[in-house]
């Protein structure tokens, strides 16, 4: 890589950094060209030149921790030999990762997220088939082993973060009355009991 070529992901690093930051210090309204500028001191030249908008730059923030967290997951699986133990790893492996990442976590569950998800979901499966494609073939390969019941992979995954994903936005959304331990220790048996055959 070239000195130019490293000065420029250094760049797109600290936009991405700072949007995160600002994000986390301001809210979705807060997240502006000035804010974005005085918190990364980056040029507004460069925030266009490397992302195109601040939609560009948020839209390119919230992949990057999409990416990390399905990889994350698909990791957890992919150590697991049963069923029973993916899904457990699943469930730690996320809330672990709500845990050390709070402000990620509160925008990868935003309602700006919600938006970007609904406007795109084509596009984003797309742009996340390579972390999905272990999840996927996970699930495929323990319903064709008769461990997990013969639903649609679709479904399998409804079952399994729709209960992780509902308890993790009411952790985030300032509701102390959530217990991720407690979360850690119920969530797996209760969604592997949906899962049997």
């Amino acid at each position: 890589m070239s000195p130019k070529q490293r000065r420029g992901v250094e760049t797109a690093e600290r936009l991405l950094d700072a949007a995160l930051q600002v994000y986390a210090d301001a809210g979705e309204q807060g997240v502006t060209v000035g804010a974005l500028t005085r918190a990364s001191g980056v040029s507004l030249g460069s925030l266009y030149h490397h992302f195109g908008s601040v939609d560009g730059l948020m839209n390119a923030l919230l992949l990057r921790w999409l990416e990390r967290l399905l990889g994350e997951l698909a990791a957890g699986v992919a150590r697991s030999r049963t069923a029973r133990g993916g899904v457990r790893a699943l469930v730690q492996t996320y809330l672990t990762f709500v845990q050390e990442h709070p402000d990620a976590s509160r925008l990868l569950h935003s309602s700006y997220a919600d938006r970007v998800g609904m406007a795109h979901a084509k596009q984003l499966r797309d742009a996340q088939e390579a972390r999905l494609s272990p999840l996927t073939e996970w699930v495929r390969r323990h319903v064709e082993s008769g461990e997990i019941a013969p639903l649609d992979v679709p479904v399998v995954e409804a079952l399994v973060m729709g209960p992780i994903v509902a308890t993790v936005r009411r952790r985030l959304s300032g509701l102390d009355d959530v217990d991720l331990g407690q979360a850690a220790r119920v969530l797996p048996d209760r969604i592997w009991r949906s899962l049997t055959p």
